[in-house]
């Protein structure tokens, strides 16, 4: 049936009614949404014009003065560390444009407010075609609220959606357009939109569902998180994926409706997978940061001089050592750079939250025995009073000190020896004759001059003890001291905040610098631990009387680490030295900051050193490096004694079998030892001028 077949027939003489056109339905459509929209935006404009008489009778617009962010520790420079919760328990952590992705931020603007640049606050195309889309479909197809209209609810929140908080918004909104710079308002948005639960803000929500900052983020990710605000608790991916995918595939359909992004990139970003759950907050040097924040507990950024990518790889190191001593044990590493003093890493406990371990119990800062390892400073000592050198002879055997009568840590005496080579073996008699010459109160109050701080019990006088551990140090100490030594004898105190314009700290003396590079010359040639190399770092071990504590503390020509280890309750473990417990941290440590060891200091004028002459290098003929040597035996079981060829270097001569020297046999090239059974042996051996060979080898 036609049309003039369907409708009645024109009377007649009058022309045949037409056909309706389509194309002038849809500009009678678009007249009339053109003249809802200047209606509507008059009547915005006239509501607005009365709602501010209204608002400001509420007194200023808000802008975020009094909010309460969460304080953060940063490194050197400014990577997070570790943040805190507010009071509220919120993580609500600041943000600028310069801490998103810049694709983060073209996201976030193409969904949520395109015009932001150009509007005052308030948006009155949107909300006109908000308004529009409303009364065509009979329902919201789009909100019209801008950016900074969501900065002004979450400034001022509201419980209820009614007409009068939206009206207070944009009132709101143009108040905070005309008081802060579009920066200011849109790191107001970042640093407060909602993302379920107790996250507030980009960055915290990056941290929680990504586990990094929001610098870097792929397509996916930047669109999951400007998508999760629009309903934060129904959306949080940690509750539903779902949910969290859904949101995130709308502004992804959005922006590629846009043209923003080509469609491949697109389909890839929907592939992603959506996290299911929460990471935890980042607690790179726990210790550090609370005591970085109990001292200045109003500040909201606390910068340290910690690196955190060494932060990072030392605290794993602990992790990893504590692991294979057992479940009591802790581990402490303190790592400065020793020109300015300045902590580049502080690993306190290996396991923060571990209370087995009693991670939260800093044991840089735990006073403990230090061993042997004050021996340096008392041949330094001996070096600046003039009366012994490296090269002197001194005696290594059994002599009474009054009452006191002190013992090597293997029951054995070397006999006469060098300086040198005492200091290298850690012997004791010798380094108590000397501190016996230097003066135990002199010699501990040198130490505490240049920083030092000892603790001795009460009523008590420093005595010889002093220098085989009798007294209480801290490895934050020990550290200060050993890069004094690494200095060339001065010290300066150990900072971790880094705070602008303050002057460098005054250098205090230790000893002076021809004392100080000979002790440093002399730990350089000390025996390296099993699989380490010799010759690269200057280092000291030190083990504390019923083994309780195991020390070694090293510099080259940039950094000074040392290493503690032990149990933070003091109970003794059997066992533990450390030459074997604590050196081979020490060396991974130097090993992970990723760098070679610095040269040390060159020849300070006015050092005596021994000329070379032609005597040939020390080296160990057999048996070679990496042999593997078949065990024989007589038929009792017990192997028999390997030969140990040595050629070169200057009498007398020291052989250590797995760091524990054989008896001496002065004179002889050629020497033997028992082995224990198959496995791995290091074989040391070192002249009397202290320069040493080692080599590995396989016994089966």
């Amino acid at each position: 049936m036609t049309w003039n077949e369907r409708e009645p027939q024109a009377r007649s003489g009058s022309p045949p009614l037409t056909p309706p056109n389509k194309e002038g339905i849809r500009s009678c459509v678009r007249r009339w949404l053109r003249l809802s929209l200047f209606a509507t935006s008059i009547a915005i404009v006239s509501i607005l014009a009365a709602g501010g008489w209204w608002v400001s009778s509420l007194g200023s617009a808000p802008l975020g003065e009094g909010l309460a962010f969460s304080a953060l520790v940063v490194d050197r420079d400014g990577k997070l560390l570790r943040p805190y919760a507010t009071p509220e328990g919120r993580w609500r952590l600041p943000a600028t444009r310069e801490n998103v992705d810049p694709r983060f931020l073209e996201l976030l603007l193409a969904y949520e407010d395109k015009r932001f640049s150009a509007h005052h606050g308030v948006d009155l195309l949107a909300l006109g075609r908000a308004w529009a889309q409303l009364i065509t479909h009979g329902r919201i197809v789009s909100g019209g609220s801008t950016i900074t209209m969501q900065v002004a609810r979450l400034l001022e929140p509201r419980g209820a959606r009614s007409f009068k908080a939206k009206l207070r918004q944009m009132v709101r909104a143009i108040e905070i357009e005309r008081a802060l710079s579009k920066d200011e308002i849109l790191a107001l948005y970042l640093s407060l939109a909602p993302y379920g639960g107790n996250l507030e803000g980009v960055r915290a929500a990056s941290l929680a569902y990504f586990g990094k900052e929001p610098r870097r983020l792929t397509l996916g990710e930047a669109a999951m998180l400007v998508g999760l605000p629009q309903s934060p608790e129904q959306r949080r991916p940690d509750r539903s994926t779902a949910a969290a995918r859904n949101a995130r595939d709308r502004v992804l359909d959005r922006v590629a409706a846009a043209g923003i992004v080509p469609l491949d990139e697109i389909e890839r970003a929907k592939r992603e997978p959506v996290p299911d759950g929460r990471k935890p907050m980042p607690i790179l040097a726990p210790h550090a940061a609370d005591a970085a924040v109990a001292a200045a507990p109003h500040q909201r950024v606390h910068r340290l001089t910690i690196d955190a990518a060494l932060q990072r790889n030392l605290e794993e190191l602990a992790r990893e050592r504590a692991r294979a001593l057992g479940p009591d044990m802790s581990v402490a590493i303190l790592a400065v750079d020793h020109a300015t003093g300045e902590v580049l890493a502080r690993v306190a406990s290996p396991a923060y939250f571990d209370a087995r371990r009693a991670g939260q119990v800093d044991m840089t800062s735990a006073v403990r025995s230090p061993g042997s390892t004050l021996k340096p400073f008392i041949y330094g000592l001996g070096f600046e009073d003039g009366f012994i050198h490296p090269d002197t002879l001194i005696e290594d055997r059994p002599v009474r000190f009054g009452s006191y009568a002190p013992e090597n840590f293997n029951l054995n005496f070397q006999g006469t020896v060098t300086v040198r080579r005492a200091l290298q073996l850690s012997l004791n008699v010798p380094a108590v004759a000397v501190l016996d010459k230097v003066g135990a109160s002199r010699f501990a109050a040198r130490l505490e001059q240049a920083g030092g701080s000892f603790v001795l019990p009460a009523g008590e006088v420093p005595g010889l003890a002093i220098g085989l551990g009798g007294v209480g140090v801290t490895l934050n100490n020990l550290v200060a001291l050993y890069a004094g030594l690494a200095r060339l004898g001065t010290t300066v105190p150990l900072m971790e905040r880094a705070v602008r314009g303050e002057e460098a700290p005054t250098a205090r003396r230790l000893l002076d610098p021809v004392a100080a590079w000979y002790v440093g010359s002399i730990l350089l040639g000390a025996p390296p631990p099993e699989n380490a190399a010799g010759g690269r770092i200057a280092f000291k071990t030190g083990t504390s009387y019923g083994y309780r504590d195991a020390w070694a503390v090293g510099f080259d020509g940039k950094r000074t680490i040392g290493v503690w280890v032990g149990r933070p309750d003091g109970a003794p473990v059997p066992g533990l030295v450390g030459r074997v417990a604590a050196a081979p941290i020490l060396f991974d440590a130097f090993a992970r900051t990723g760098k070679l060891p610095a040269p040390l200091p060159a020849v300070p004028k006015g050092a005596l050193v021994a000329a070379e002459g032609a005597e040939p290098q020390l080296r160990i003929m057999f048996p070679p490096n990496n042999a593997r040597l078949e065990l024989a035996n007589d038929g009792s079981g017990k192997p028999d004694p390997i030969a140990l060829k040595v050629t070169g270097g200057t009498g007398p001569l020291t052989v250590l079998v797995n760091g524990q020297p054989l008896p001496a046999a002065a004179g002889r090239r050629t020497l033997f030892f028992e082995p224990e059974g198959p496995g791995f042996v290091r074989l040391t051996v070192i002249d009397g001028r202290g320069a040493t060979d080692s080599v590995v080898v396989r016994l089966q």
